[in-house]
């Protein structure tokens, strides 16, 4: 039988008197709709779009569990691929396919590494979240900016000019945001 609670800070905190299994639909649900929520939030810089997307990928990575984070994510790029509008600018494969899906494909790789390092307790004090958020995001932007320099012929460099570069500021907003937030939510222990 698959545990669900796969210490997923969220389940076991918040939701420890419900079903498990429940618990963790509700959490996967809520995730796909609040990451399409927040692609659509978005200020359209070209080639990519600045959305509050990895303020909740990250969030979901640090507080779903080992489980329930990759499972969110995952749902959410099918849903995209299948067609669904759930993407800043719309959804299909043929957008997972350009200048952005890099990014997309970094919030499934972001959220396996950050899942597990809440695993190993690296959400429960500032300087372990910050670090987690840190390669969390650099790990996105890692993956976005290789199929960026790919899909539009550019080097590294070119494409940190345009998927990079506009973003600094405000990641770094969503970083302290999340560094005040996530240490906050993991260390509640409700009885």
């Amino acid at each position: 039988m698959i545990n669900f609670s796969n210490n997923s800070i969220l389940v076991e905190n918040y939701f420890n008197n419900q079903s498990k299994l429940l618990s963790s639909i509700i959490l996967i649900v809520t995730g796909t709709v609040l990451l399409t929520l927040s692609a659509k939030i978005a200020v359209p810089f070209y080639p990519v779009p600045m959305t509050l997307q990895t303020l909740l990928v990250l969030f979901i990575g640090l507080t779903y569990g080992r489980i329930l984070a990759p499972l969110t994510v995952a749902l959410y790029l099918f849903q995209g691929a299948i067609g669904l509008p759930v993407f800043a600018n719309g959804g299909g494969v043929v957008y997972l396919l350009g200048p952005t899906g890099g990014y997309l494909i970094g919030f499934l790789v972001a959220v396996i590494i950050l899942s597990h390092l809440s695993n190993i307790g690296w959400n429960r004090n500032y300087a372990l979240t910050l670090v987690s958020l840190m390669v969390g995001t650099i790990t996105i932007f890692s993956c976005g900016l290789l199929q960026l320099s790919i899909v539009l012929n550019k080097t590294i460099a070119d494409s940190m000019l345009l998927g990079l570069t506009p973003f600094i500021y405000g990641e770094t907003f969503k970083i302290l945001i999340l560094l005040v937030l996530i240490p906050l939510v993991s260390k509640k222990n409700v009885s």
